[in-house]
């Protein structure tokens, strides 16, 4: 059978260990999420043979589908990592452990409502459009702030970080600096010390530009395609509302 996601992976852990060598950061500082939309069981079963445990879908069914499929494997962890929602939040906070997405006060309600039904709280991160594209989902850089003081509201929901999705199609330096402006807004939150939040996750970097995003303080990268191989469905499966999205 086939290898290539073993060999992938081993060469993704070597250019993540370089970036964290060029940027004197330390590797354990940084983890890998796989990203499994349209990925198959077979393939996702050699990437925890290979001993990997975090994986992040971008839609609900999808992430009902594999939960129960993937649980034979005790360590596995999963993230929420597309678009969400608010009518899907239900489906989604019974698996995961942390949603990459929240962009929108009404989103952060529909999870507080749900989770106070449930009795149980959430990690968070705040989704930040960087970049300033159309096609993406996130708050704008400078109401970040006003988002995370309207999310901090809700007892349920624990705002752990920010994420973003650096410039499609862009220069090596257009995509460092979306990087660099969530890594400063991730500071100047810090320096206000809301009560309840706790910014020390920047989720940050695909396939194609986790490297500097390593390099520019990411302690998450989500990586798909350069594990997994190319997608079997087109883009427009993925993005809702004709926004773009993860990798």
């Amino acid at each position: 059978m086939d290898q290539f996601v073993e060999e992938n992976l081993k060469t993704i852990k070597q250019e993540m260990e370089s970036a964290c060598r060029a940027s004197g950061r330390r590797i354990e500082d940084v983890k890998l999420l796989l990203a499994t939309k349209t990925v198959p069981l077979e393939k996702l079963n050699r990437a925890m043979q290979a001993g990997e445990t975090l994986f992040g879908e971008n839609k609900a069914q999808e992430l009902r589908d594999k939960f129960p499929l993937m649980q034979q494997h005790q360590q596995v962890e999963w993230h929420f990592i597309g678009h969400l929602q608010t009518n899907k939040v239900k489906d989604v906070v019974k698996y995961v452990t942390l949603i990459h997405s929240v962009d929108r006060l009404k989103l952060g309600l529909a999870l507080h409502q749900q989770l106070t039904k449930m009795n149980k709280t959430m990690d968070i991160l705040v989704q930040v459009n960087t970049s300033y594209e159309a096609s993406k989902f996130g708050v704008p850089p400078e109401k970040a702030q006003n988002l995370i003081e309207q999310l901090s509201q809700f007892e349920t929901l624990n705002i752990r970080g920010l994420m973003t999705i650096g410039k499609l199609n862009a220069t090596n330096e257009e995509t460092r600096h979306c990087f660099r402006l969530l890594k400063n807004i991730q500071a100047q939150m810090e320096e206000k010390k809301y009560p309840g939040v706790k910014l020390d996750i920047l989720s940050m970097g695909m396939s194609g530009d986790f490297k500097a995003a390593i390099e520019e303080g990411a302690t998450i990268i989500r990586i798909g395609t350069s594990v997994f191989g190319q997608r079997y469905l087109p883009d427009r499966y993925y993005w809702n509302e004709n926004k773009r999205g993860n990798d």
